[in-house]
């Protein structure tokens, strides 16, 4: 990992990747690395676009906001057209394969993988698009340990849900390493 990694994660209030960014700081606290995490929702919360920052890093992190993101998720299209534009020239823009791709990113990188889809048809749960989202992001990225990933996971799921969020981690790593 570099010194430094800015990551936006973007979609709809209720996707829970305001928990996604929460349970990713977490794994990196754990990694022994600094963290901190941000968010917002739109006027409308659920349904509106929310944005969740991560900020990890291995040396003191000066500026609490995302700047110029290393890597923007968005879940959903309205998410995507409004965040679009804050990724850097290096940056990755990873997005659910429904999202259409705006054609002026600046994105080093896109990756379109079928996050939603996933969590409906393969693990019959659309609420964990979240677990499987960080699954795939820490696949493509590697800024956080599996090990200490899965356990900010299980720390922070509801009670009862450990083993289908392991599950959704897992299909999140199979995607991401097949981008």
């Amino acid at each position: 990992m570099s010194k430094q990694m800015e990551l936006r994660l973007t979609g709809s209030g209720g996707q829970g990747l305001i928990l996604g960014g929460i349970i990713l700081a977490e794994a990196a606290i754990m990694d022994g690395k600094n963290a901190i995490q941000s968010q917002s929702y739109g006027p409308e919360a659920r349904g509106g676009a929310s944005k969740a920052e991560v900020l990890i890093s291995t040396e003191e992190i000066d500026f609490p906001k995302v700047q110029t993101a290393d890597l923007l998720l968005s879940l959903t299209q309205v998410a995507c057209d409004k965040y679009v534009d804050l990724i850097g020239k290096e940056g990755l823009l990873l997005v659910d394969s429904t999202v259409k791709v705006p054609e002026n990113t600046q994105a080093g990188e896109v990756v379109q993988i079928p996050i939603l889809e996933t969590a409906s048809e393969v693990i019959g749960k659309p609420m964990v698009a979240n677990i499987i989202a960080i699954g795939a992001i820490n696949a493509v990225l590697n800024i956080v340990s599996k090990e200490s990933l899965e356990a900010a996971v299980l720390n922070r799921v509801p009670k009862g849900t450990e083993e289908l969020n392991r599950r959704a981690l897992e299909e999140g790593y199979k995607l991401g390493a097949r981008a």
